[in-house]
């Protein structure tokens, strides 16, 4: 049984959507248009079952919590597709959100607005924190229970003060893509 490789985002709003589906094509990818929402609408496994239906690999799937404290309707659906026997996931683009007082995740590397890499988490604005190896966000509560291979931490998806705009590319997401797909190995 072959595993779908899958790229999960932790944020599912229009900009999100928008951003996600220009990179996938970008990098020869898939995009789940139909998991984005505010917050998520798709169960898990309608989530695979749309996955499974992908005709090629990477698969980006997009999850949102809309504020939901711990696990929402966005980290359930998750959770059930990470841990599905037909999917492997070769990563996440975890992103910040404001939510300082509630949910954080650890990150391996974030991207901050500006296309630099670091250790240093990011805001929902894209801008560097003192915090080291985290960032606060709204559907990341969950990560930390899983075996993720990498999870970089961004800002706001489409957003960042207009630095990830559709308009120029989505640079900051486009990097953070192809950060992971080369850190899998499993593409060029």
């Amino acid at each position: 049984m072959k595993k779908r490789r899958v790229i999960i985002v932790t944020d599912g709003d229009e900009y999100a959507r928008k951003a996600i589906e220009h990179v996938a094509k970008s990098v020869g990818g898939r995009c789940i248009s139909r998991s984005y929402g505010n917050p998520t609408t798709l169960t898990g496994s309608q989530t695979v079952e749309l996955i499974l239906q992908a005709p090629y690999d990477p698969v980006f799937v997009m999850f949102d919590d809309s504020g939901f404290l711990e696990e929402g309707p966005g980290e359930i659906a998750l959770l059930h597709v990470a841990k599905h026997p037909q999917v492997e996931v070769l990563g996440v683009i975890a992103v910040a959100s404001r939510t300082h007082q509630s949910e954080w995740t650890r990150v391996d590397v974030t991207i901050d607005r500006f296309g630099e890499i670091s250790h240093y988490g990011v805001d929902k604005s894209g801008i560097q924190e003192l915090e080291v190896g985290r960032i606060n966000g709204d559907t990341v509560y969950c990560l930390d229970q899983l075996d993720i291979p990498l999870v970089v931490g961004i800002g706001d998806i489409g957003k960042m003060a207009r630095m990830d705009d559709i308009e120029i590319g989505c640079p900051i997401t486009e990097k953070a893509a192809r950060l992971i797909l080369e850190r899998s190995g499993s593409f060029g």
